[in-house]
């Protein structure tokens, strides 16, 4: 049987007891999934900046710095779909841990590398710092479905919509805090310590899991037996606007990566050092710790589909003025523009997207989400690597801007369907 308030939880109805923001986070089980995210997606970003380093140093290539988000992120291509199927029909803990084991695996891994051979030199040590972060990679792809699909499992009725901001929040301030601390510690001690760190973090989320308990899943009663991906697409494809929800998460995504990528070499041409670097991409994060802020404030105000518009105007805004700007001061506000429409496209987007979907198809979709928001960044991290080595930075730029516009013009909340789909009897 589907747990009886899933339909409530979907539609955000106001009940008795309904928990608020401390209420939540200190919640035995969505506080483990929320504080083990926070603590962890700091070593996500801290990882993925010293890697960045590291790999710019041995080869002088934006495009094999690109690579990095290549090896952690083209997992969710391949892996995601099937992902997504294990948690519509298994165990969501077990899979959520395991998929931490493997980020604890792969920082670990480049950790110990360095402590015996040194830093990476030349191609050859940058591709081990790719296969470390490919585990990572793995990792992210394992867990990440079931990480998105368990959240309404741990909330009463009517606690959606703060627990979907709060599930946003630790990548804010992981974003923002991540970069910065990982360039720190690698300038000040050296990259071992960084990435010993950053397994660390992996493995404090690893015991917050332990700990809570989370619950296996969603049983099922006879019309919810198909659990083929196929099914999920077709749901997808079927219903416009949801699709059109995932289009906006990966255009997030996509815009997102220069941030990292492009990071190293726009230091470079400001005339700035490895410091600088964590600085470029830590403005990106305090910029979507600001806009969470804006996302809490004009949600009380607006529906979320209107919400989700301005965080694709203001992503266009910043990184158009990145293709142009030549001022360390400007680049760092223009950075925090980008995050901050980040974070309230994705944030909005990803709610609405909780609400419309079924709880039999949960995992699958938010493996599809899954694909669409990480899946898009090795395109992107190779495309912005590519043209900013082949022409100029303001070219990875100025696609980026141009894209998430095309995204933004097919995504027009007053022509689309925001009734909630999920209640419409639709089965695979």
């Amino acid at each position: 049987m589907r747990r009886p308030h899933d339909r409530d939880i979907a539609a955000g109805t106001q009940t008795p007891g309904q928990r608020g923001f401390f209420g939540l986070i200190f919640d035995r089980r969505f506080g483990a999934i929320f504080w083990g995210k926070l603590v962890a997606g700091v070593g996500v970003f801290m990882h993925g900046i010293v890697a960045a380093i590291l790999v710019y140093a041995a080869t002088e290539s934006a495009l094999w710095v690109g690579l990095v988000s290549v090896a952690q992120f083209v997992p969710q291509i391949f892996l995601s779909p099937l992902s997504g199927k294990w948690a519509d029909r298994g165990n969501l803990a077990f899979q959520i841990l395991l998929g931490r084991v493997l980020c604890f695996a792969g920082s670990g891994f480049i950790a110990v590398w360095c402590w015996v051979d040194g830093d990476p030199r030349g191609y050859y040590g940058a591709t081990v710092v790719l296969i470390g972060s490919l585990i990572v990679g793995l990792g992210f792809a394992v867990g990440g479905a079931a990480q998105q699909s368990v959240i309404p499992l741990l909330i009463r009725p009517g606690e959606l919509h703060i627990a979907m901001g709060l599930n946003s929040l630790p990548l804010t301030v992981s974003r923002a805090a991540g970069p910065s601390l990982g360039a720190l510690i690698a300038s000040q001690f050296d990259a071992a310590t960084a990435f010993a760190m950053a397994a660390t973090t992996h493995f404090v989320f690893i015991l917050l899991l332990l700990l809570a308990a989370l619950p296996r899943g969603v049983e099922h009663d006879e019309m919810d037996a198909n659990f083929s991906v196929r099914s999920a697409l077709r749901h997808v494809w079927q219903d416009r606007t949801l699709l059109l929800l995932l289009l906006v998460v990966t255009a997030a995504g996509f815009a997102a990566e220069p941030s990292m990528t492009l990071a190293p070499s726009f230091a470079d041409n400001l005339g700035g050092g490895s410091s600088l670097v964590g600085q470029l991409s830590g403005a990106f994060g305090l910029g979507a710790a600001v806009g969470y802020l804006g996302y809490v404030t004009a949600s009380r105000m607006w529906a979320q589909q209107w919400v989700t518009q301005i965080g694709m105007i203001l992503m266009v805004v910043g990184t158009t003025g990145l293709a142009f700007v030549g001022h360390k001061a400007v680049a760092l506000v223009l950075f925090a523009v980008c995050g901050s429409g980040f974070m309230m496209a994705l944030t909005g987007a990803t709610t609405l997207i909780q609400q419309r979907v079924p709880p039999f198809l949960r995992g699958r979709v938010m493996a599809l989400w899954f694909v669409g928001f990480v899946g898009s960044r090795p395109l992107a991290a190779t495309l912005d690597g590519w043209l900013a080595d082949t022409f100029s930075l303001m070219v990875p730029f100025l696609v980026t801007a141009a894209l998430v516009t095309v995204v933004m013009i097919w995504f027009r909340p007053g022509r689309l369907d925001f009734s909630e789909a999920s209640h419409r009897g639709v089965h695979a």
